[in-house]
């Protein structure tokens, strides 16, 4: 193989191993928007907050960083209702 090819093949390789855009990244930078626009109350921001839980529910879990602290604030309130 030669150094061209190589090349081509390390770069193809790299391409694959590139960590994917966080599909909620948007809206995730909406709510930190609007939070700072509004002096960090989030009951002024829930319309931001819900279109983020939107786009979480669109993805399998895991697929969005963003939305794992989501993904544990339901699974805490999914354990908490079924010890009731």
């Amino acid at each position: 193989m030669d150094k061209r090819q190589n090349k081509n093949h390390f770069s193809y390789f790299s391409f694959l191993d590139m960590p994917q855009k966080d599909p909620c990244q948007k809206q995730a930078c909406e709510i930190q928007k609007c939070l700072q626009a509004n002096n960090y109350m989030e009951s002024k921001c829930q319309a931001v907050i819900k279109e983020l839980r939107k786009c979480c529910a669109r993805y399998p879990k895991g697929r969005s960083l963003i939305c794992s602290g989501f993904e544990k604030e339901d699974e805490r309130l999914t354990l908490k209702s079924i010890s009731k």
